[in-house]
This record gives C-alpha cells, structure tokens and sequence, in this order.
C-alpha cells in the first residue's frame, strides 16, 4: 500500500477573521501590522534615527510622539506634542518614560532635546515607552543635548572670577559644535565700569562680542531674550556664575503659567560660591529643558569647570579660534606652505604667535595630540589582541 495517496484530497478551507474589514480600517496598515505582530510594541525600523516623526493620523491610540525634556536615572520626561486623532487633550501633557532596552542594547542613545516615539501609553497613569528616536538636527557632548537652536556660554564677572584658560575651553568647545552661540557676562553689579570695559575690550581682541548682564538686578536681559525666542538654547558655564538663576529670572519673566506641564521644574536651586575655593558649588544634577511662553526652551545643565574637548581633533582645534581665521583670512590668497600645518610657527606658517591666547592654542594642542596618540595605542592594542596566529 503506497504512503501516499496518488489522488490529492481536497482539504477544507480555513477561514480566520480579521479583527475588522481592511478597506474600513481607520489605521494604516504598516502601523497595523505592527500591532498584530508577535512583540506587543512597534518595531524598530532601521532608519527610524534618519526620519522624521510621522503626521497624527499614523499613530495608535496607545501612541504619541514629543520632546524629552528631563532626564534623571532611568526616567526621562516627554512632552506630548502628537497624538491619535480623538486624543488631542492630551497635547501638552507629560509623560513620565523608560527607555525600550531594545534601544540600549543597540546602543541608540536618547538625549534630552530628542524627538521620540512612545508606545505603551497609560493616559490615566501618564507613562509610557520610548520606542524610538528620531531624526537630530544637532547634538551638544557636554553636557549630553540634542536638538540645539543656540549656546548661551555664560561666565561671571566675579564670586567667581573669570579665569581665561578655562573660559578659553568653553569657547573652543562652543565653537566646535558647530551652533550658534553667545558669550554672557553676569554679576556685572559686583564690579565697576572700568572692570567692565576692560574685559568688553579684551575679549573684543580675542574676536567675541559679549553681553553683560546682572541677574540680581535685572538688568541687561533685552538683547538676550531676543536672540532666545522660539529656539532651544543650552546654558553652559562653570559652576557658581549663575545658570539656573538666569534660567528662573528669564522664565519669571516670561510669566509662565502654572498649568505649565513641568511648572514644578520652574525654580532651578541655586548655590553659593564656596569661600575655601571661590568657585561656585555643583546644584544641578542633572539635564532638563524647561518651557519658555515665546515658545522656545532653556536647557539647565549640571556645572562643569572644564569641558572634555573629545570632539576636537588637533587639525580642527585651529578651527576654533577667531584669532587664527582673521590671520588666515588677511594673508589670502596666500596659505601656509604646508596643508596639514598645525601653526607651531614652522617655516612658511601665516600664522604669527603675538596674540594672547597663542599659549592656551599649544597647552590645547598638546593635550589633544596625547589623547589621540593614547587612542590609537589602545585601538591598535585591541586589533591586535583580536588576530588569530597560526602556528601550522
């Protein structure tokens, strides 16, 4: 008797219904083959980082999209700013978040300022899973920022005072982001006017043009709240010059409303310069942007005395000073006699080194060639220790 049969049996047709008609479904079918698929959240989609947020109509009830506004251990903070048509109330609303582990496992980071998309939303409890990180415009490595319209760089004119190493760090961080940026002198009613244009006058000399203001007394803000309308503005600095003071002055200010979904994040603690050190003392902890009513949003960043520089490479390091692009600039069409010149005052270098930041320019240069020679130690070590020797 054969195995099988030489005639084929027809076999009854199945019939699986749909959960409701397609041509009457009121959700794309991508987002709705995603919702029946095996994994009760969306998937990833491999570009998802390059594209930007879809329009409303495309999101579940159980999604929406916004801004990041607040990052402290593992929550972050979302500010809705799309949802599900029927879902409009909840415009504005935040949400307290966890990071889908799919995301860190492939090591896509979200940074506070990111667009993301949220799945698993509890309306009633107000939290949810970031799903997925879109599309940056911008990001700023210290502190971690994404998303950046401008950069305050804010020093005080004294309690602490100016130190012109370290301000000369935060100005060559600023200038390697790439971002628009502004140098702000505060406390300015702490010293008199000839302090005053002396430091106008130098740093003038160095190719900045900076504001002075004095939170204390309100004054000087006019200039400053022009440039920060609409845009998401970091505030960066070293501890104790006044950030989050700035930041509550600004937003005080703007008379912020107290439904304001984040109000609570309004008044940023201050601190006091430390006697011992006469630099200021570290009381923001973390990163948050905070809402202004022209639209806009201030992003409070813990203090730091010197920036890491880890994105400036020893060829863009010139780059990043005004000094040497006006002394490029004049000797046009003439260059320096090397491409890869690095201005050490080599033979045929357009650069001279009578201006007074020119030692700040080599410790800089200096530092940047050690770290990158360690780097490429410990990368060839690694490529090394991963070869396979065959001994035959």
């Amino acid at each position: 008797m054969p195995l099988f049969p030489s005639t084929a049996v027809a076999l009854p047709r199945l019939s699986i219904p749909f959960p409701f008609p397609l041509h009457h479904s009121p959700i794309p079918l991508p987002l709705l083959l995603r919702r029946h698929h095996s994994s009760p959240h969306p998937r990833l989609l491999p570009l998802a980082a390059s594209l930007p947020p879809p329009p409303p109509e495309e999101l579940l009830h159980s999604q929406a999209t916004g801004l990041v506004a607040a990052s402290q251990a593992n929550f972050m903070r979302v500010i809705v700013d799309a949802t599900a048509p029927g879902l409009d109330h909840h415009r504005g609303s935040d949400l307290l978040c966890v990071v889908r582990a799919l995301l860190k496992k492939i090591r896509r980071r979200v940074l506070v300022g990111d667009r993301v998309l949220v799945g698993a939303v509890d309306w009633t409890d107000r939290r949810g899973m970031i799903e997925d990180v879109f599309e940056r415009r911008s990001e700023v490595v210290d502190p971690p920022v994404a998303n950046v319209d401008r950069l305050v760089v804010l020093f005080s004119l004294d309690q602490p005072k100016p130190e012109p190493a370290t301000l000369t760090r935060f100005l060559v961080e600023a200038e390697s982001s790439g971002i628009p940026f502004v140098l702000v002198f505060n406390k300015v009613e702490l010293v008199d006017e000839q302090t005053i244009a002396y430091w106008e006058d130098r740093l003038r000399s160095w190719g900045y043009d900076p504001l002075f203001l004095s939170v204390d007394k309100q004054s000087g803000f006019t200039a400053l709240e022009e440039m920060l309308e609409g845009q998401t503005t970091v505030v960066v600095g070293p501890s104790g010059v006044g950030k989050s003071s700035l930041i509550n002055a600004l937003r005080c200010n703007q008379d912020i409303s107290e439904e304001d979904p984040i109000h609570k994040l309004v008044e940023q603690r201050v601190g006091t310069v430390s006697k011992k050190s006469g630099k200021g003392k570290h009381t923001t902890r973390h990163v948050s942007l905070l809402p202004i009513a022209s639209g806009g949003f201030l992003a409070d960043t813990p203090g730091f005395n010197q920036p890491s520089l880890m994105k400036v490479t020893k060829k863009s390091l010139a780059e990043t000073f005004p000094e040497i692009r006006k002394a490029l600039k004049e000797n046009e069409p003439k260059k320096c006699l090397f491409n890869d010149c690095v201005h050490l005052g080599e033979h045929g270098c357009a650069v001279k080194g009578d201006w007074e930041r020119y030692p700040y320019y080599l410790q800089m240069l200096d530092e940047i060639k050690i770290r990158e020679e360690i780097q490429l130690r410990t990368f060839g070590t690694k490529r090394e220790g991963t070869k396979q020797v065959s001994w035959g």
